[in-house]
């Protein structure tokens, strides 16, 4: 065969319809595992690649989903972009992701302009900072699927988000368990949902214990702010707990305490969050809050999918469960 082989001759060679091939490509549901194998190396012997041009040109949707988050190597962002990219892999999707330097109006506008012109069947806004998923949504034309991220705006868009608010919540609880009198904690910047959430978590956490609440440090993220953070608490002989927002803080906080001469678990025990591939290779290993980005990913994706076909009004919410993992940072007190 010379020239691009097309669906009906999978149709052919399987000995089914072309529907059936569709149904197939498609990952119906309705279809039987004999008639799936058959079209499946119908399509591995032809060699058969989809012709996403002609599906463009037939549906008047392109495959693309276009993702708006922030350019960073924070771990959060970046895990559930690949995430959602893993997720649209299998679904026959792909993924285009502009990422922007900063969350002001000026460059989270531009880059919705580029993906709106590039005919992407709809956004997914991984942006932390509610501001800069407003200036998305006061422009998009009306009717564009869209899901937020770790953002909810109004009654209008679809949300998934990981519950910040109970993983905080466990690892504060968890330190508490222990029998340490109080928790401090390391909040990440203010301006961020997820930061703002945890943060809520461990306020919540102590007053229902009915646990004096110590003065809240704030970072931005990173280990150095981590670590100027630990600096100040290695000098607080009575810091005995200490919660941090996100695992690289973590980081920076136990290499502070460990020059001080303060050791972890045995003097300080310390909860990050996120659960950083490299968090169990901490010394010691870090007991952390666990984020499922597949799970978020998927439903992401799922929600934008509804919402293209018709399927939904475009106010889904799916909120993602996080859990404490624990490993040899924390010791009872």
């Amino acid at each position: 065969m010379t020239r691009r082989p097309a669906l009906h001759d999978v149709a052919a060679l399987a000995g089914v319809s072309h529907q059936t091939v569709s149904r197939v490509l498609n990952d119906h549901p309705h279809v039987s595992p004999d008639t799936r194998r058959k079209v499946e190396v119908a399509i591995s012997e032809l060699g058969y690649r989809r012709n996403l041009s002609a599906r463009v040109l037939v549906t008047g949707r392109s495959n693309v989903v276009g993702v708006i988050s922030p350019s960073s190597t924070l771990y959060g962002p970046s895990a559930t972009v690949t995430a959602i990219g893993q997720a649209a892999l299998a679904s026959g999707l792909t993924v285009t992701a502009d990422q922007v330097l900063d969350l002001g109006p000026t460059q989270v506008r531009a880059a919705a302009d580029r993906l709106l012109g590039q005919g992407v069947m709809g956004l997914v806004l991984i942006l932390p900072v509610d501001a800069a998923v407003e200036t998305v949504s006061s422009f998009v034309p009306a009717g564009t699927p869209m899901v937020t991220g770790d953002s909810d705006v109004g009654p209008t868009s679809s949300h998934v988000s990981i519950d910040q608010y109970s993983g905080a919540v466990q690892a504060t609880e968890h330190l508490l368990a222990l029998g340490h009198r109080t928790v401090w904690h390391i909040a990440g910047p203010l301006d961020w949902n997820d930061s703002r959430a945890r943060e809520k978590g461990w306020r919540d956490t102590l007053t229902r214990a009915g646990v004096e609440e110590p003065p809240l440090l704030r970072g931005d993220w990173s280990p150095a702010s981590g670590y100027e953070a630990g600096r100040m608490l290695a000098r607080v002989t009575d810091c005995t707990a200490v919660f941090a927002a996100n695992d690289h803080m973590a980081l920076g906080i136990a290499r502070a305490l460990f020059e001080a001469g303060r050791r972890i678990p045995e003097d300080v025990s310390l909860v990050g969050f996120d659960d950083v591939p490299e968090s169990g290779y901490y010394f010691p290993p870090l007991t952390t809050v666990h984020q499922d980005f597949d799970a978020t990913g998927r439903a992401a994706l799922e929600l934008l999918r509804r919402q293209a076909d018709g399927d939904d009004t475009g106010q889904d919410s799916v909120l993602v469960p996080a859990h404490l993992v624990l490993r040899q940072s924390t010791a009872r007190r």
